[in-house]
């Protein structure tokens, strides 16, 4: 038998709406929510989750337009391969991830908990005290980025009873550190120049395609010097920062169609995202999923972690 319910007062204490599915003795439990107003320049979203009981299982963590901080509240995370494969395997109470345009392998033996922050790379300065391009395809410990803050804020959230309480937490600390970062004291964005600022904000808008020689006509940068200073601070090119963002748009749209029962239509997705036609968009996901759509779909629809995705579309938190 299975149960699905979204609660958005009773057992989450007045809290955002939480979709818990139980089946058979096991739990997969997520609820979003976004940051408080200070902080959604920097960060699109919280995503909680909570799993029990299930089958070991892999999941692709996939490129996207934000880096991410996980804070585990039980076992540690299991990244079995990182998107740099030179990376070794690891173990991770606490996680900071840079842009990437090949995706992790994430391994779990049936339970896993924790929050996953969604932050933009122009907060990285504020919030991590490190511009994103020097996270650029790691993963790293908490530790190695905020230092004892990464092992407080795991206590923190652990001591919490619910989400409301943790997501209040996040937002208590997180506040704390981009003010004491820069970010708002002085208008500033630490690391990130109004040039490069500016090109990020046009790809977001444009959903990836706008091309660098416009990025670089608008911002009054040669091309060349564009895309050095682009990578330096946000850790891709323009170009592959470009792909990343229209696939990770296709990829959620896909989604979902196939969580409200629809159809892929792959043909017609591929045409509404600016790629040349179903060859093309099968030709980036093998690329950036390391699998084309259809063995994509196939595999995450068997991950139940596949059921808690929500998107958190760039326009939300860019501003």
């Amino acid at each position: 038998m299975t149960r699905a319910r979204e609660s958005a007062m009773s057992a989450n204490g007045g809290g955002p709406p939480v979709t818990t599915v139980e089946q058979r003795g096991w739990v997969d439990e997520h609820v979003m929510r976004r940051p408080a107003a200070g902080l959604r320049p920097l960060i699109a979203g919280y995503s909680g989750y909570r799993q029990a009981g299930l089958p070991p299982a892999v999941h692709r963590g996939l490129p996207s337009p934000y880096l991410t901080l996980i804070v585990t509240l039980d076992d540690p995370l299991v990244v079995a391969g990182h998107p740099d494969p030179g990376q070794p395997a690891g173990r991770y109470d606490t996680l900071v991830g840079g842009l990437h345009t090949a995706p992790a392998l994430i391994a779990h033996e049936g339970r896993q908990s924790g929050i996953q922050v969604a932050l933009s790379p122009l907060g990285a300065g504020a919030l991590l005290g490190q511009p994103a391009g020097e996270l650029a395809s790691l993963d790293v410990g908490g530790a190695a980025v905020l230092g004892p803050l990464a092992g407080q804020l795991r206590e923190r959230l652990r001591e919490c009873a619910t989400w409301p309480q943790r997501f209040a937490v996040l937002d208590e600390i997180l506040l704390a550190r981009a003010c004491g970062g820069g970010a708002h004291g002085g208008g500033g964005w630490p690391g990130i120049s109004p040039e490069v600022r500016q090109a990020w904000r046009m790809l977001l808008r444009s959903g990836g395609r706008a091309s660098v020689a416009r990025l670089a006509a608008d911002t009054g940068w040669s091309d060349r010097h564009l895309r050095t200073q682009f990578r330096a601070q946000i850790g891709l090119t323009p170009k592959a920062a470009a792909r990343v963002i229209r696939f990770d748009r296709a990829r959620r749209q896909l989604q979902r169609r196939v969580q409200a029962g629809q159809r892929p239509g792959l043909a017609e997705l591929a045409a509404g995202h600016g790629y040349y036609d179903q060859a093309h968009l099968d030709q980036e996901f093998g690329a950036l999923a390391g699998c084309p759509p259809t063995a994509w779909l196939a595999q995450e629809f068997r991950n139940v972690q596949a059921a808690g995705d929500r998107s958190w579309e760039a326009g939300q938190h860019e501003r």
